[in-house]
């Protein structure tokens, strides 16, 4: 039987967390040898069946600056046709309009834009200035509106960066409300290196409050360079955030950022969830029995505390 941890719940934290799953998609697209197709899909339908509730399935990028993701069209087919109208709901990254035209070729109804929090991430990761990257987010996100699709919005170094250093919370949260503005529904801010601390994470919250940003319109995307990953969600938590990225197995950094090492493991996050009594609705067993498979299929054990305890490198 697997442990659990034992449950003590914490006052004044949320008594619900949605985790959005991003394996498939950040966790990926880093990886140097391409993942077949038919890897990627038994992944995707893994994290449904472990009872993820939001499973980011790829993203529409390019194929010559991401070609790990170069089977968009394909994977997204064969989901639709194993999966039904419920692939129609996984969402996806568009880069652009070009990347938006292809999910709503395929009909799906939930896509995502990627913005940079810095001037240099801006240049770097979309050969734009921090201003201008918005002259490229706004006719791809009126146009997914006004297919009835809903946009997230990710911003990317809101905590740091690894050329400008630290990032001022008040540039984090202007580059936030002009995503917004457009009319994204949802903000994830990104700790795209790893550098934030609990203090900087409910500073940033409270700041987006302050210009009339409720929590509950922003997620927190952590990576685990330096081992705060969780403790960031608990400031999180503490700051009213409800919804979490979170990557199985740990999988995942950036392509544009070395610095930037794994996400936060969703088992992490699983097992933290529950030692508070915090409702989530993913089976451990099942998502960590996933991570444990994929560690397997890419030949190098799990960077997942979790992982490593309960199921070991690969099956």
């Amino acid at each position: 039987m697997t442990p659990l941890p034992m449950v003590v719940p914490e006052e004044g934290l949320p008594t619900e967390v949605t985790i959005y799953e991003v394996g498939p998609r950040d966790g990926l697209q880093n990886e140097k040898a391409v993942v077949d197709v038919e890897v990627k899909s038994a992944f995707v339908k893994r994290l449904l069946g472990a009872g993820l509730p939001i499973v980011e399935a790829t993203s529409f990028v390019h194929p010559k600056w991401v070609p790990q993701l170069a089977d968009a069209e394909a994977l997204m087919t064969g989901l639709s046709a194993d999966l039904g109208e419920r692939a129609r709901e996984l969402p996806v990254l568009v880069p652009n309009a070009r990347g938006l035209e292809r999910a709503l070729d395929l009909g799906l109804r939930h896509v995502a834009v990627f913005a940079s929090a810095t001037e240099t991430f801006a240049a770097k990761n979309l050969n734009r200035t921090l201003d201008s990257q918005f002259d490229m987010f706004e006719p791809t996100v009126a146009q997914a509106l006004d297919a009835g699709v809903d946009v997230r919005g990710y911003v990317s170094m809101c905590f740091g960066d690894p050329w400008e250093g630290a990032v001022p919370v008040r540039q984090v949260v202007a580059v936030g409300k002009r995503l917004l503005e457009l009319g994204v529904g949802q903000l994830s801010l990104g700790d795209t290196i790893g550098v934030a601390t609990a203090g900087h994470v409910k500073a940033l919250v409270a700041a987006f409050g302050e210009a009339g940003v409720e929590p509950g319109r922003l997620a927190l995307h952590f990576h685990d360079t330096y081992g705060q990953a969780l403790t960031n969600v608990h400031a999180g938590l503490q700051a009213g955030v409800t919804t979490y990225d979170a990557s199985a197995g740990g999988l995942g950094g950036c392509p544009y950022a070395r610095s930037a090492t794994g996400n936060l493991a969703t088992e992490d996050l699983v097992w933290f969830l529950t030692g508070l009594g915090i409702e989530h609705g993913v089976d451990l067993d099942a998502v960590v029995a996933t991570s444990t498979w994929m560690a397997g299929e890419l030949g190098r054990p799990s960077p997942s505390a979790v992982v490593r305890a309960l199921g070991g490198a690969g099956e």
